[in-house]
């Protein structure tokens, strides 16, 4: 058997996910990561014995986290403790009435009767649609790693093409089923906060919501970081080996291969290597020009995935009315639309999502006190200043107090704000993006970045900037694409 060194650059979600399925197949596998911490946008931090998830938050598409760890007669309880949220969220409109999301569908349907009368049977239909997207596109589509439109020359794909919706706006296909603005700001948030506007998303993506309301929203008791820290055991477990706090500086290439990688200190030779940091970041800074797969012009055409401003937040009192997740759409939701996806300027007056997970997990803050972040989609590419970041708290704070109608800015021992310039420096994000690219009709598929360098055979990519898309469970699967293709193309023997 060939001895075969792969070098991952980057330790998120997709760099884990590639290097245990390789690692398990015999391949020598090496992870070299910028921070001292593995995890990427998922770290963790700990402050005043406040225990703050950096990144994601939403638990969502649970079956995908099982499936990855199946693999390795593993399952999720062998590395953290998953918590089933009853109720899953909460919306806060403009009348300052909050719309509850139970965890059980019965409750769901007469919550929609309640809403809209008579709505029940629209929603069975609705989630009828969105389970076959869900269903059909996890066995079918998801796992393609779009080098090919061969790949759904399929039977099965044509014969289902146009159950997909592929072609239809997400907006127009909630607006057939639902008249009431509150039910389809329900349906719709999902895209909203992770990919684009509605109107520019296709309605395949309402399996989005299928996972949201009837599969469920969960959470990994400790924090989301507990699931990075499961994956990282299992790595090692398998054999992969760590080197973190080395951001590398540069991709060294020797007749036409990538040769090694470099960082500050060190040179690590490989045979394969996977970026699984920012495409855009190692295709520009890292690589010789003559060896890009894209071009400058290339990336500024793109849709991307909001940014983020965001606030983390340790108080001194316990908090009313909110709950673990909660969406305060208590502004114009279509004005928020148009200033971040159209006008891509600072919005207003946004939305903007409060997680507080010590409502549920007394151990991400000290007894008695609330572990809070607040978060702000922005267009990625903005101007980030100091004034414009405290603006922000400011406006979003006293909204939040308006809510819970007391005082929260006099309890707040523990502050600390990211934004746009922090996802630069952390993650090397281009324009500081925080989610990827947004799922539009042409950054489907095929139609994104590719996983292979085509002047590189030996050079890799995955994560969200390429297949299948940005979020966790799509960052877990875009790990195992690119390590199934390596074994494919690349064998030991």
């Amino acid at each position: 058997m060939v001895n075969m060194n792969v070098t991952i650059i980057g330790s998120g979600f997709a760099g884990l996910s590639s290097a245990a399925i390789l690692a398990s197949k015999g391949y020598n596998v090496r992870v070299i990561e910028k921070h001292n911490q593995i995890g990427g946008r998922a770290r963790q931090f700990n402050e005043k014995g406040y225990n703050f998830d950096m990144g994601p938050s939403w638990y969502w598409m649970p079956d995908v986290f099982d499936q990855f760890f199946n693999q390795f007669q593993k399952s999720t309880k062998d590395y953290y403790e998953l918590l089933k949220l009853d109720p899953g969220f909460q919306i806060i409109f403009e009348d300052q009435k909050n719309l509850v999301i139970p965890a059980q569908f019965e409750k769901l349907e007469s919550l929609f009767n309640k809403i809209e009368p008579g709505s029940s049977k629209m929603l069975k239909k609705f989630m009828k649609e969105a389970e076959f997207k869900y269903s059909f596109g996890m066995s079918s589509v998801v796992f393609q790693p779009g080098i090919s439109w061969m790949e759904f020359c399929k039977l099965d794909l044509f014969k289902n093409v146009f159950r997909l919706q592929i072609l239809s706006s997400y907006k127009s296909h909630v607006a057939k089923y639902f008249k009431h603005p509150k039910l389809r700001a329900l349906l719709e948030f999902p895209v909203l906060f992770l990919g684009t506007a509605p109107k520019d998303t296709p309605a395949l993506y309402s399996l989005m919501a299928y996972s949201g309301l009837i599969q469920g929203t969960f959470y990994p008791m400790g924090g989301f970081h507990q699931v990075i820290k499961g994956m990282g055991k299992l790595c090692v477990d398998l054999g992969v080996s760590f080197n973190l706090g080395q951001p590398v500086e540069e991709i060294e290439i020797k007749n036409s291969k990538v040769y090694s990688v470099k960082t500050k200190t060190k040179s690590y030779l490989t045979d394969i290597l996977i970026g699984s940091a920012d495409y855009h970041h190692i295709e520009n800074n890292l690589l010789p020009k003559n060896f890009r797969n894209y071009s400058e012009n290339y990336w500024s055409k793109k849709t991307f995935s909001p940014s983020c401003l965001l606030f983390y937040l340790g108080i001194n009192k316990k908090l009313k009315k909110i709950i673990h997740h909660n969406l305060f759409f208590d502004a114009n939701i279509e004005q928020h639309i148009d200033e971040v996806y159209s006008k891509k300027t600072w919005p207003k007056n946004p939305l903007f999502y409060a997680c507080c997970p010590s409502k549920t997990d007394p151990s991400t803050a000290p007894k008695n006190k609330e572990n809070i972040f607040l978060l702000i989609p922005i267009t990625p590419g903005l101007e980030d200043r100091k004034d414009l970041r405290d603006h922000y708290f400011s406006l979003i704070l006293k909204r939040l107090e308006d809510y819970c109608g007391e005082n929260i800015l006099d309890y707040i021992e523990y502050k600390k704000d990211y934004c746009i310039n922090d996802f630069i420096y952390d993650y090397n994000a281009y324009k500081g993006n925080a989610y990827g690219l947004a799922n539009t009709l042409f950054q489907t598929a095929n139609f994104k970045p590719s996983i292979t360098n085509k002047k590189l055979p030996n050079l890799f990519y995955t994560g969200q900037l390429t297949v299948p898309g940005p979020g966790v469970p799509p960052s877990l699967i875009s790990g195992q694409i690119v390590a199934k293709h390596i074994i494919e193309n690349i064998p030991l023997s």
